[in-house]
């Protein structure tokens, strides 16, 4: 089964209309760096079809920094459940910020150990 693209603009709509969740699956220092505005984080690594998120019926787009790592990630999770209704976003958050939608974070990367030390 071919993974399904979703375009910027059709993404932005539907998540506007509360029809899809968005899920960055980079890591947390480009998260960090950049997000898109009601993104939820979960790793590719992380991700499987057993941790998606509950997205009731709302389409699942998945996104990276421009499309592969999240392709790749659609094809494991229909490979795991060929029901699922994912999508790749296209050109991922590059193409996001480019188009002029809503993006958040610091702008700079920064090391996920910062985040996650224990003193």
């Amino acid at each position: 089964m071919a993974v399904k693209t979703v375009d910027v603009h059709t993404a932005k709509q539907w998540l506007d209309k509360g029809e899809a969740v968005i899920v960055d699956v980079r890591e947390l220092d480009q998260h960090a760096a950049q997000s898109i505005v009601g993104a939820m984080h979960l790793p590719s690594g992380q991700l499987s079809a057993a941790t998606l998120p509950d997205s009731g019926s709302k389409k699942i787009v998945l996104h990276c920094n421009r499309g592969g790592r999240a392709g790749r990630t659609c094809n494991q999770l229909i490979a795991e459940d060929a029901d699922l209704e994912v999508y790749n976003l296209e050109g991922g958050i590059t193409a996001w910020a480019e188009a002029g939608l809503p993006v958040q974070g610091s702008g700079k990367s920064v090391e996920p150990d910062k985040f996650c030390k224990i003193k």
